[in-house]
């Protein structure tokens, strides 16, 4: 898993670099700014003759620009370097990138010099965007946040390509939201690890294609103490080896999905239909007895349960004990896909959720039921794992939407803690919490995954992976992962308007099979 920084960790990282292992503010600034100008001389090659326009603030940002502006005129590129300040406000290992570099630097200490920025980036083939770091809180502002306004003014009338210097300019490291204009980066080179902004939607989608540029620190170093991470292949890869010459359908598990009321039953029988996709050996849907014809006619290869049920077709709480003794013989219980908001069914999923002893996916409705009901949580009889949208979050804790999204990691790492399972916050980014604090961020997936059903095969593969016998943690991260990789593949067949939830579930198999 590739650590993910706070503007806060990353500075003690530089800290630690310098006082402890030896290696001089210059000379990561130097790695920085020279394995930036590698990435721009391939990204936009051949560089030679390309007139490059470099705008450089006054901190270490500006600093890894001067060094971008020395590589680059070596490499040929015809390059003019802009400061947004006077060169005696340039300090510390910045200034001695400046004393580096021996061309030109048109200094621009008011509004009145931006139109000369203006005219030079119409005319640039490239800009460097190497204005601010990782250190913002709140909106740019001043003489740099005017500059960065006319800079996306000229990017969104079809100005050159830009290369955005560890973050685009006018990004909050920590935070997906947007404070102000920001800059809109065709590629961003981030320095010795991924910041959240690059992750975290709104802003992730200003960072273009994000390259991680190591800056000489050793990589034990680099993931030291940090307890965010983003999930790789190799994370998932490793749990699904060569199956066992000698394996019968009884070694892969056996997942029991309890759902599926009157106008819903696609929904458990989606569930079913992911969960054999993942490699389950077995998968039985428990539903209401007026639904369960349904059910089983949505699928060959799933089994299914008949249970009381309320006239409105929805499964009764009089079902528990009968589910209760299903789950036994089964490996993992998947609960909530299309079990209906009714009372009756609100109040069977709290006494599941406290009481199966088996290891759980907690979804759909089944989270609706918990609002004000958390305490289910904190005794529940085995390992929970659930999988809110940011609306059912937002239930759950009594609060808004906008408060859900507004700290999507520190608000599910919290979640997961307080409460002892583990959580994935759905969502662009998808956020993986544990009950020991570990957040893992996953960036698989499309935006044509937002439509019905998605979630319910979602709950199906992390359902499977329990009943696989997979770590609670490792099951809901290989779902994840492996859930957006099957909605990649679907999006590349069938285009993101036109996939549904099944061409996601028949994508699963390649999404295993086949490494990225």
């Amino acid at each position: 898993m590739l650590p993910v920084f706070t503007a806060a960790e990353m500075r003690a990282l530089d800290a630690r670099a310098i006082a402890s292992l030896g290696i001089p503010g210059p000379r990561l600034m130097e790695a920085a700014g020279g394995g930036a100008a590698r990435l721009i001389v391939r990204r936009f090659a051949p560089i030679r003759s390309r007139r490059v326009v470099i705008l450089c603030g006054k901190g270490n940002n500006g600093g890894d620009g001067f060094v971008v502006a020395r590589r680059l005129r070596a490499a040929g590129a015809r390059v003019r370097v802009f400061l947004l300040a006077r060169r005696g406000d340039v300090g510390g290992d910045a200034a001695l990138a400046l004393g580096r570099w021996t061309g030109r630097v048109e200094e621009v200490a008011d509004a009145g010099g931006l139109g000369t920025v203006e005219a030079a980036v119409a005319g640039a083939d490239v800009v460097v965007d190497a204005l601010l770091g990782t250190g913002l809180e709140g909106p740019a502002r001043g003489l740099v946040g005017e500059c960065i306004t006319r800079l996306v003014r000229a990017t969104a009338a079809g100005a050159p390509p830009v290369a955005a210097l560890d973050l685009p300019s006018g990004l909050s490291s920590d935070h997906g939201a947007l404070a102000g204009p920001a800059v809109r980066a065709t590629i961003t080179a981030t320095f010795a690890g991924w910041k959240r902004a690059l992750l975290l939607h709104p802003a992730a989608a200003l960072a273009g294609e994000v390259t991680v540029i190591p800056i000489g620190i050793p990589p034990e170093e680099v993931a030291r103490d940090i307890r965010t991470g983003l999930i790789e292949d190799a994370d998932v890869r490793r749990h699904f080896g060569p199956r066992p010459l000698d394996a019968h359908k009884g070694t892969f598990g056996h997942l029991l999905v309890v759902g599926g009321s009157r106008g819903k039953t696609g929904a458990a029988a989606l569930a079913c239909r992911a969960a054999l996709r993942s490699g389950a050996g077995l998968a039985t849907a428990a539903t209401a007895v007026s639904q369960q014809p349904i059910v089983a006619a949505l699928g060959l290869e799933h089994m299914t349960e008949a249970l009381p049920e309320v006239p409105s077709g929805c499964i009764a709480r009089a079902a528990s004990e009968r589910i209760l003794a299903l789950a036994t013989s089964m490996d993992a219980v998947a609960l909530g896909p299309g079990l209906s908001l009714a009372e009756e069914s609100l109040a069977l999923a709290r006494d599941l959720v406290a009481a199966v002893p088996r290891p759980m996916v907690v979804d759909a409705d089944a989270l609706s039921a918990l609002a004000g009901h958390l305490e289910c949580l904190k005794g529940a009889a085995g390992p929970r794992l659930l999988t809110p949208h940011p609306g059912e979050m937002a239930r759950m804790l009594g609060v808004a939407i906008p408060e859900v999204q507004a700290d999507r990691i520190e608000g599910a790492r919290t979640f997961a803690v307080a409460h002892g399972v583990w959580l994935a916050l759905k969502g662009a980014g998808t956020i993986v919490a544990t009950p020991d604090g570990r957040v893992a961020i996953n960036a698989t997936g499309n935006p044509g995954m937002a439509k019905g059903g998605s979630g319910d095969v979602l709950t199906g593969m992390a359902g499977a992976f329990l009943a696989r016998g997979l770590a609670p943690g490792d099951a809901l991260e290989a779902a994840v992962y492996l859930h957006g990789r099957a909605g990649d593949l679907a999006r590349a067949r069938h285009g993101e308007e036109g996939m549904l939830a099944g061409d996601i579930v028949e994508a699963i198999p390649h999404a295993l099979s086949e490494p990225v």
